[in-house]
């Protein structure tokens, strides 16, 4: 935990600590079009058929070991599963500096912040993936919190949300999950918390609903309509 940036979060006046926990891939950063593209040139670069473009998609959020195994035909052995995840590894990276941030992110942090939130991340990337996109766009400052599936149990488990509500000390009735694939909502859905989707990622709005995401938002800055400040309003 960055206990610097824990000391900074707003302690209100007889008001529990609210905890927003969001996905990276699809949901802060615009980056599942060059996740597809890595995994394909994965496959290609070992001789194996390219996986279809939204089957790619539709693994986003998983670690990277369940990934590859479920977008493979046939069985692959440990040492073909290491050599997909390395591929794919540097594949990604030469394509991290196309990456952006979704519109109005920052800002949107930033509001949230200062209505009195504490925040985190909950990714399936690796703790290395996700320091360099917190690097790169000066996200640390949000999130003193965060986990990443080299570190944790990956989605959809609940694993993730669990440790940083314990970490921080939040209880499940005031915690809840922001992500655009259904392993987020399924993971949220497993640790008893609330979830919110993202119409702007992987998967499409009605199947977030399905999995019980309680509203979907098309913009990332919408996401302060369910957020008021705790200062004057409670949580709707």
């Amino acid at each position: 935990m960055n206990k610097k940036l824990l000391q900074r979060i707003p302690r209100l006046n007889n008001q529990p600590l609210q905890l927003i926990l969001f996905d990276c891939d699809g949901t802060l950063t615009d980056s599942h079009g060059a996740i597809a593209q890595a995994m394909q040139k994965a496959f290609t670069d070992h001789g194996l058929t390219k996986p279809d473009y939204q089957d790619v998609l539709g693994i986003i959020g998983l670690s990277l070991v369940a990934a590859v195994e479920q977008l493979a035909d046939d069985d692959l052995d440990n040492d073909l599963k290491t050599k997909l995840c390395e591929s794919y590894g540097s594949n990604y990276r030469a394509m991290e500096s196309s990456l952006a941030l979704y519109p109005n992110v920052i800002e949107t942090l930033e509001e949230l912040d200062n209505r009195g939130y504490a925040m985190g991340v909950v990714t399936g990337k690796s703790s290395r993936g996700l320091i360099r996109v917190m690097d790169t766009f000066d996200l640390h400052r949000f999130f003193p919190v965060w986990r990443t599936a080299d570190i944790c149990t990956s989605k959809p488990h609940p694993a993730m949300v669990l440790e940083c509500m314990h970490e921080m000390g939040a209880l499940p009735e005031h915690t809840s999950v922001i992500g655009d694939s259904r392993f987020d909502i399924q993971m949220a859905n497993a640790a008893n918390v609330r979830s919110y989707g993202v119409s702007f990622g992987v998967e499409p709005a009605h199947i977030l609903k399905t999995e019980g995401a309680l509203h979907v938002f098309d913009q990332f800055e919408d996401i302060l309509e369910k957020y008021p400040s705790l200062f004057s309003a409670s949580l709707v």
